[in-house]
Order: C-alpha cells, then structure tokens, then sequence
C-alpha cells in the first residue's frame, strides 16, 4: 500500500471547512486524521469523517500518528501554531500571509530550519489549472517579453463584528495583506522575475474599520516588466470580474475568474503579433482574434496539499512557497504599506 502523509489540521473552521479539508480529502498521496478547532470540532470531524478531533491545538501536535499540520488560524496566531508545531516535529502547511509582518515571518523561518521540518506558506493559486498553462505559454515564448501585467482580486466585506481580518493587530492590515500578496506571489510565479520596485495607494474609502479597504499597487519586476495589482474589500463580488491581464510584445492573454478560490474561469490569448510595421493611422478598430485557452480543471487546494505531501514523501524540501519565498512576499508586503506612508517608490 502507498504511504500517505498523515495530516491534521489546525484551525478546522473557516478556509479549511469550505475549501481546502474538501481538498484534501481528494488527494492520493495524505489523510486527514485529526481537526482542531476551538468551536466545533467534533461537528467537523465528523461531518468529514476525521477520526480524532481536538479542542487544544498543544494535544493535536503531540499526536504522534501526524506527520504534518495545516494551519489555518486567523494571522496572529500562526507564529505560536507554526512554533508548537515545528518543536513536535511536524511538517507545517501555512495559510497565508505565514505572519502578520516581516518580524514573526522571520522567526517562524528560523524556528523551521531550528527544527528541520518542511515550511509551506498557502498561495494556492499558481496550482489552478489556468495559471499553470499560462506559464507554459509564456515559458515557450508566446507573449515574447513580458511587459505588463494586471491582476485584480476584489469582495464585499462589510464591517462584521469580531472579524480578525478587520482589525489591524490580529490580521496585519486589510486588502493589502489579505488579497493583494496573492497577486504579488502569482505575477512573480508567471514572469519568474522578482519584484524590485513597489509603490501603493493603500486607504480605507467606504467601510468604518481600521484596516484598509481599499489597494491599489504598482510594481516593477527585476527585468523591467510592469505590473499593477488592484484589491479592494469595498467593491460588490458581482461586480468585480476578478481580471487577470498579461500583455507582451508578441500577443496578450486575458482570463476572468482565474483569480480565486475557484476551479474554473476562461482564459483567451492572442500570439504571433509583434512584426508589423509602423500603423500610422493607428485604428483601434482592428479585429482582435483572442482565441480560448483551454487548461485542466484542477482544485487548487488538491494541488498544493498533494505538492507538499509528494516533498514530505521524498524528503526534498518544497521549492515554491517555502520559507524564503514567504520572507520575500512579506518584505514586497511591508514595503508597499510603507510607499504610502511616506509616498515614495520603495526598493525591495
């Protein structure tokens, strides 16, 4: 019989009810033997069929059937999970942000590599289906150089009282943090270029609580593409089309609904351009023969618990999303709240 890599999971409400306990249920290579939650773990475990359940996150990594946690906590307190985890010697996958600031990121790194047990942070959208074929495409050279990306990621969030996400010391910031640092991981995973510039308009404009509701960024990558990224907890979900814009001197691909927590969305490209000659008249009438992209209809959140589970299984540390990754996401992160308070472009 296969080994799998036994999982528990820490902080079984929220993400890891609706989206990723589903996922990791699809997977081949892990099982989920144990939740922990300290609202309803018993209802959890077995609306899922988890045999073991726990109120106290100290119980679960002492069990020694686990051989990996996933950690899906509110922000402030994966810093205290990942180090109770890691001195139990347990393989450690992390929502993102992995820490509320470059402070605690840095220790949960170090606390890690202390220990010598795998770190994962969870952005999971580089696994969706659509994105990994848009890598391709670009890897083959079908946009030529890239010169400019726009990826957009916006909700409703309404002030809800208690909500962890709204309140600056429990989540770290508001949009920014939340969404936006999806964006930035994922334009890095596409152009393989890191980001070098960052500069940002971070505000709160509709909603009355104390962490941003609103985003906008402008980057620079290290060879020279441009990229903004727009996130915004202020604008209606039917509203907002989740668009994802890639532009390169050779053809251009677009995608709506890509960014997400989705499965699906659609994706068009259009490629061979780039050699005409001067068009002075410059019409914008031009037909444009955008061209579907078709791509594998993968649960993201499958991909990432079965990447990480096949790094556990071979020993081989995670190469996307690990720690240093995490340090570097956090750090463009920082430096974007910090554009703005002192408006000016900031270096990474």
């Amino acid at each position: 019989m296969e080994k799998k890599v036994k999982f528990g999971v820490i902080g079984a409400g929220g993400i890891a009810t609706r989206r990723t306990i589903p996922g990791m249920l699809e997977a081949k290579n892990l099982e989920v033997v144990a939740v922990m939650d300290v609202f309803n773990a018993k209802e959890i475990a077995q609306k899922f069929n988890i045999p073991k359940y726990y109120e106290k996150e100290k119980d679960l990594v002492k069990d020694p059937e686990i051989d990996a946690v996933y950690i899906a906590t509110p922000v402030y307190l994966h810093l205290k999970h990942i180090k109770l985890a890691a001195e139990n010697g347990k393989h450690i996958l992390c929502e993102k942000s992995l820490c509320k600031n470059l402070k605690e990121t840095k220790e949960a790194v170090k606390i890690c590599k202390k220990n010598k047990v795998f770190l994962q942070e969870g952005y999971m959208m580089k696994f969706h289906g659509a994105h990994k074929k848009i890598r391709e495409l670009i890897l083959e050279g079908k946009l030529g150089k890239i010169v400019y990306i726009r990826a957009q990621l916006s909700c409703w969030y309404p002030p809800i009282k208690g909500a962890w996400r709204q309140i600056p010391s429990k989540g770290g910031g508001g949009s920014l943090i939340d969404m936006a640092s999806h964006l930035y991981d994922l334009i890095e995973y596409f152009t393989d270029e890191r980001i070098k510039y960052v500069s940002a308009i971070v505000n709160t404009q509709v909603h009355n609580y104390k962490v941003e509701d609103s985003s906008t960024t402008l980057l620079e990558l290290s060879k020279g593409t441009h990229a903004t990224v727009d996130c915004f907890f202020c604008i209606p979900d039917e509203a907002s089309k989740t668009r994802l814009e890639i532009y390169g001197n050779k053809g251009a691909i677009l995608t709506e609904g890509t960014i997400g927590q989705s499965v699906g969305g659609k994706a068009e490209g259009i490629f061979g351009l780039g050699e005409a000659g001067y068009d002075a008249t410059q019409s914008k009438d031009v037909i444009r023969e955008f061209k579907e992209i078709e791509f594998e209809k993968i649960n993201p959140y499958t991909a990432e618990c079965e990447y990480f589970a096949d790094c556990i299984l071979k020993g081989k540390e995670p190469e996307i999303n690990n720690g240093e990754n995490a340090l570097h996401i956090m750090e463009v992160i920082e430096k974007a709240y910090q554009s703005y308070k002192k408006k000016k472009i900031m270096k990474v």
